[in-house]
């Protein structure tokens, strides 16, 4: 071979070799963008995991605290109610203070049965049971009106069928309440029923606790072809003349403006479902809730 053709060749190896050179630097530095880019999608992803968690808990903490409240200020209520009302007649009429007291001890057993339900969600027990528990309360009325809760478990989620006890508890401690049910009745599903009870307890507890002596109240369900309607409405100061409703005075001790908590929750309670709720008070006097909830959503 020449020396010319030589130099050739060792020029053409060499062209070859800066070539593979820039290859393998062109492949590397892809490699390391595509390892750079693995990465932050793999740190996107953990975040949005990590915030999908992070909502699911602030939610599920959010469920609970308003099932506590549901439980907790309504049946504390009716035993403060209670307790006071008995306080005032013990010396005097200790019949009717005997009927608050165990007004009071119902109450009681029935906060207890309803957090017994809660907690048996949160932690159940091995066997689904808690003898702790059955051997303290036993066979009781637990809603009030002779729902029986023994070692089988605690009862179901309260629901429409369980207006009648809740409208006696609350009448019998001095808020009369009357109950209308327009269209057929119809099986709901579970977790609207709930709601709708709920708005209705919510709605008469805040009514005893803040009305005024000698108020009543009126509880409207309707159901419409594609929603359930609740209306609950209670009388008081006119908005306009601060005049109250005229009647007898009923012994109910009375507490200062809530949080606002229980209201909230009913307004979260209802959107889950695609429906509003509405709680204002009455230019005629008193306060409305009332709340559409959408039933063919899919």
């Amino acid at each position: 071979m020449s020396e010319q053709g030589t130099y050739a060749l060792v020029a053409a190896l060499a062209v070859a070799v800066a070539t593979v050179g820039r290859l393998i630097v062109a492949l590397v530095r892809a490699r390391r963008r595509w390892q750079a880019v693995v990465g932050e999608r793999g740190w996107l992803l953990e975040r949005e995991r990590k915030s999908a968690a992070d909502a699911a808990v602030v939610a599920e903490r959010d469920r609970i605290a308003r099932e506590l409240h549901d439980i907790v200020s309504h049946n504390v209520s009716l035993m403060v109610v209670q307790a006071g009302a008995a306080r005032e007649v013990l010396g005097t009429m200790p019949d009717e203070a005997a009927a608050a007291l165990r007004a009071v001890e119902d109450a009681g057993r029935g906060a207890m049965t309803d957090l017994r339900h809660l907690l048996g969600l949160l932690a159940p027990s091995q066997h689904g049971t808690d003898p702790d528990y059955d051997s303290l309360v036993g066979l009781t009325a637990g809603d009030g009106a002779g729902t029986l809760v023994g070692a089988t478990g605690p009862a179901p989620q309260p629901g429409l069928d369980r207006l009648g006890p809740l409208v006696d508890r609350i009448s019998f401690a001095g808020l009369p309440v009357e109950v209308r049910i327009s269209g057929e009745p119809r099986p709901l599903p579970q977790g609207i029923d709930v709601t709708a009870y709920r708005i209705v307890q919510e709605a008469l507890t805040n009514a005893l606790r803040h009305g005024e002596d000698g108020g009543t109240a009126q509880v409207t369900v309707r159901y419409a072809d594609h929603a359930l309607r609740v209306e609950v409405l209670n009388t008081g100061p006119s908005v306009l003349t601060g005049a109250g409703p005229a009647g007898p005075a009923r012994a109910v001790p009375r507490r200062g403006p809530g949080t606002g908590r229980g209201l909230l929750g009913l307004r979260e309670r209802v959107a889950v479902y695609g429906g509003d709720l509405d709680a204002r008070r009455r230019l005629g006097g008193g306060y409305r809730v009332r709340a559409r909830i959408p039933l063919d959503r899919p």
